[in-house]
């Protein structure tokens, strides 16, 4: 991507060869697809048709999502249903922890959609969530991709004090965009919570990023440097694809060279962990960031 880009280029016509798919194998993801079916399991990685789901599988890695499937937020990318959620189902958390137990899995990560509907953002069911996946899985390790919680201190909190391996917030897009592509989200706000969860004590902590939406290269290595600053640990770099007509449009599909030069960029600044390329999503190599 060159630094000439601009958000006003015409989108481009199909998929470049570099985004092409492999069907996923082996051994490992045919067994944990078997459990999927038979015990019916909700997996971020099936209903998301994550391009990575062959390869997390095969390492004993998969998503969860907590708190329902529909979101209070309308973000301009993303394909979660908008409206009025559901109540909370408070077995949840023990149905996320049989799940991961009846997959074997040996590293989780826990999403949600936002709940801004609800007094505690969700974070309570989130705490309850991470403390049953213990107490049944001693021996899994965990990444909690939470939302902002509107930047409330107290709601972090809870999920520092259950101490999950990786704490995650993605800041989606470069601060210029982030009003078109987010919304209700602010992109200050997000490295204020990012910063608060490292001077609060998380372990570790990390961010991701698409690209495709009329960002700047200049723009990307900014907020890679505000990430920084805020201690972030590692960070995911991927390709933005539009889950319908109905959200924003690709602007460019990134090159594969390009993916390497923030990666590299990415490093130099300080990273323990850089994963850059056109199908890398949040959860993507997620075992290794742990190390």
């Amino acid at each position: 991507m060159s630094t000439d880009t601009v958000a006003s280029v015409a989108p481009p016509k199909g998929k470049p060869k570099w985004l092409r798919v492999k069907l996923p194998t082996g051994k490992k993801y045919t067994q944990l697809r078997g459990l999927v079916d038979k015990y019916d399991l909700h997996t971020i990685c099936t209903s998301g048709s994550c391009p990575n789901m062959g390869e997390c599988w095969g390492e004993g890695t998969a998503t969860f999502m907590i708190l329902g499937n529909v979101c209070t937020r309308s973000c301009g990318f993303c394909g979660v249903k908008t409206g009025r959620p559901s109540t909370v189902d408070w077995a949840e958390p023990e149905k996320v922890a049989r799940s991961i137990k009846i997959m074997g899995i040996k590293h989780a990560v826990i999403t949600s959609v936002d709940r801004d509907d609800l007094k505690d953002m969700g974070s309570i069911i989130w705490a309850e969530t991470v403390k049953a996946i213990r107490r049944m899985n001693p021996n899994t390790t965990l990444e909690t991709l939470i939302p902002d919680f509107q930047g409330i201190e107290r709601h972090l909190d809870r999920i520092v004090a259950v101490a999950p391996e990786v704490i995650s917030h993605n800041m989606e897009t470069v601060k210029r965009l982030t009003r078109e592509v987010r919304i209700q989200a602010k992109y200050d706000r997000s490295l204020e919570v990012l910063d608060y969860l490292k001077r609060s004590g998380a372990n570790r902590t990390k961010s991701g990023i698409m690209l495709g939406l009329g960002e700047l290269e200049e723009e990307v290595i900014e907020t890679m440097e505000d990430l920084r600053r805020a201690k972030v640990d590692v960070v995911t770099i991927g390709q933005y694809l539009q889950p319908s007509k109905k959200h924003l449009p690709v602007k460019e599909f990134i090159r594969p060279e390009q993916f390497k030069k923030y990666e590299e960029i990415g490093l130099k600044l300080g990273f323990r962990h850089v994963e850059s390329g056109a199908l890398v999503r949040s959860s993507y190599k997620a075992h290794k960031h742990i190390d």
